[in-house]
């Protein structure tokens, strides 16, 4: 049996000594690099490896590619192989943050061609909630070889997203809180607004009070009123920089609506052209 979207607590632990699943610990906050490498160092779920946002699922800045570009597919992929995941292995990814890191490496080795990936579902914290183990043992690691089989439509261009504002074909979703959708309280990015005809889905949304992602039928009725007719192939999900929008496009394949696609430079290389257009206010 294999996990694509979430995963449990008492499912991974059931498969906490498998040799055939690599758990990946995706822990961070913008506003403290070392965080999450640090409370990786505390405490981890035994065997898991760490990856940083920003070395590790991110690539260069180029100044207009956005704050968190994707890496070239062959980097990630080599970045996989030497914490010792192949094409055939079950990845689980977690963080402290609701899923919001882990959906970024669940969206980006489904890019890369590998199916078999899933986030725990309330991530560390349900994990020790639930009396499951931790520790400050780093694992002993095998590097491999991954061959990456890259899926190049699971993302969109800014370009095409550009294209969008005259044919209309596209449903832009955006991940951010609402108000910095509305252009208010941003400090991250130079420019506030959104882009013109996106509709806000602030990811956290996505949860129920309890940090777990909600039930799917719930989900599915939600995002189908924000679709308009629109069918899940024609979603591009964006954010600030493109990683809590693979929150909502993960959302959205719990709730069976797959086929939604991201725009990996998000917002951040949306206004990195200041002629691009930017909408302010709801």
């Amino acid at each position: 049996m294999s996990f694509t979207t979430l995963i449990s607590t008492a499912e991974l632990a059931a498969h906490l000594c498998d040799a055939n699943w690599v758990v990946c610990d995706c822990r961070h906050d913008l506003a403290n690099y070392e965080s999450g490498r640090n409370a990786y160092a505390q405490a981890h779920i035994p065997g898991a490896r760490f990856l940083h946002l920003d070395e590790d699922l991110s690539g260069p800045k180029t100044g207009v590619n956005g704050r968190h570009p994707l890496p070239h597919p062959i980097t990630f992929t080599l970045r996989l192989a030497a914490l010792g995941i192949d094409n055939h292995k079950q990845i689980v990814a977690y963080d402290s943050s609701g899923g919001v890191y882990a959906s970024r490496l669940w969206w980006m080795l489904r890019w890369v061609g590998h199916a078999n990936v899933a986030v725990l579902d309330g991530g560390i914290d349900a994990w020790i909630k639930a009396g499951k183990p931790v520790t400050a043992e780093l694992p002993a690691i095998k590097p491999t070889t991954y061959n990456p089989n890259p899926n190049p439509q699971s993302a969109v261009s800014v370009n095409e997203v550009a294209a969008n504002l005259d044919h209309k074909k596209l449903r832009i979703l955006d991940a951010r809180s609402p108000d910095r959708f509305r252009g208010e309280n941003e400090t991250l990015d130079p420019v506030a607004g959104h882009i013109p005809g996106a509709i806000n889905r602030f990811f956290r949304n996505n949860l129920a009070d309890n940090g777990c992602f909600k039930p799917a039928t719930e989900l599915n009725a939600e995002f189908t009123s924000l679709l308009n007719a629109h069918t899940p192939a024609s979603v591009v999900h964006q954010c600030g920089s493109g990683v809590t929008a693979c929150h909502n496009l993960l959302a959205m394949e719990v709730a069976g609506l797959s086929g939604s696609r991201l725009f990996p430079g998000s917002w951040s290389e949306w206004v990195s052209e200041r002629k691009r257009p930017v909408v302010v206010g709801a």
